[in-house]
């Protein structure tokens, strides 16, 4: 059954109208650490555009529906590109793609006003097609998780690069005076696959979107708004399951319970605003410290909590030891030193909070001992 290329074409452009709208309203309502959203509703506008350029072909002059319609067409390909770029936190490559673009437009007014020639038109945009295609594939594949969302967008891309390959070389028997809107099972499979592509493309991108929306919101339930360390609440729970590995394991967990001293006088004598740097460049000094399995949470205050699994209490005292020279020997104002209790867990504890306590207890000996010291219980 055959299908007629400008229809296809027309409703291509509708349903890319559609989700520029959907695009548009996400970048208006998404917090601005989600970035690309603008210029992937701006992608989908211009190829929605392109599309309605190409579709009223011999109803309007060449120079708009042809080589207006395939420019807009390239610009809106390669600014779904930039969007994904910086969408990743990547370099954009804005200017490489508008140059490549820009020094085919010669070549697109030639063949369509001055010397006509279907299939060099079709040479041409397809070559430029492959590359913007799959260098996008190539960022998402790099840079993306893996999900349904980058698996929508890769399989998308993926297939127009092939679509875009095939015809590339079949463009080479094509005659100067060969129209897209010819009936034929070629040009039908080439329009749809676009169509379909397309639309799979920008439905792939709202669902990235999504998903990174809702690791931010996890995170933001997770993490201390200041100072980026877990909350009470995502350190217990890193407390429990990594308690409840250890006896089944039978290795011993410890914990390290720290209070910057003095910090009262820190907020009194130099205000709030110095108070919060102490305590983010303190969380940044002892992030730093630790190794990756490690969990660094805030308690409460200017109280905080690092789990150490599979960590002895002789290892753990080390790394308390660690951290109190590293906070100590920080240079700049205000000055804040730390003082630390450290505990380790027995194969005969049956509660996180009896471990909780002994570092506390130890945490109150540390203190009364004159503060900036490390002190442990059995």
């Amino acid at each position: 059954m055959s299908i007629d290329p400008r229809t296809v074409i027309l409703l291509a452009g509708i349903m890319g109208g559609l989700m520029s709208v959907v695009l548009f309203f996400m970048r208006r309502n998404y917090p601005p650490t989600i970035r690309g959203l603008g210029e992937w509703a701006s992608a989908s506008a211009l190829i929605f555009v392109s599309t309605m350029l190409l579709g009223a072909r011999d109803a309007i002059p060449d120079l708009f529906s042809v080589v207006a319609g395939n420019m807009l067409l390239l610009a809106g390909l390669a600014l779904f590109h930039v969007g994904s770029q910086r969408f990743f936190g990547q370099p954009p490559w804005t200017r490489p793609w508008a140059g490549l673009i820009l020094a085919s437009l010669p070549a697109m007014v030639w063949y369509t006003n001055v010397e006509p020639h279907y299939g060099i038109r079709v040479l041409l945009m397809s070559l430029i097609m492959i590359l913007l295609t799959a260098a996008h594939a190539r960022t998402i594949v790099r840079h993306g998780i893996r999900s349904l969302a980058t698996f929508l967008c890769v399989a998308a891309l993926l297939a127009q690069t092939g679509a875009q390959t095939v015809r590339f070389f079949s463009a080479f028997g094509t005659t100067p005076e060969s129209s897209l809107f010819i009936l034929s099972p070629t040009q039908t499979y080439f329009v749809t696959t676009y169509a379909f592509c397309m639309l799979l493309l920008c439905i792939g991108v709202v669902l990235m979107a999504t998903d990174k929306l809702r690791a931010e919101f996890e995170h933001l339930a997770s993490h201390d708004s200041l100072t980026g360390a877990l909350t009470r609440r995502a350190l217990i729970e890193a407390c429990e399951q990594e308690l409840e590995r250890g006896r089944r394991k039978r290795r011993d967990m410890s914990l390290l319970m720290m209070d910057l001293d003095h910090f009262k006088g820190i907020n009194d004598s130099h205000g709030h605003l110095a108070g919060d740097r102490v305590l983010t460049g303190f969380v940044a000094r002892v992030t730093a410290l630790l190794r990756r399995p490690d969990r660094f949470g805030r308690f409460g205050g200017e109280e905080f909590v690092a789990l150490l699994p599979e960590t002895s209490l002789q290892e753990a005292l080390i790394v308390a030891e660690r951290i109190r020279a590293e906070v100590a020997a920080a240079s700049g104002l205000p000055l804040c030193t730390v003082s630390i209790g450290a505990a380790a867990s027995c194969h005969d504890d049956v509660s996180l909070d009896v471990l909780l306590a002994r570092a506390d207890a130890a945490l109150y000996q540390a203190k009364a001992a004159g503060r900036n010291c490390v002190k442990a219980t059995a």
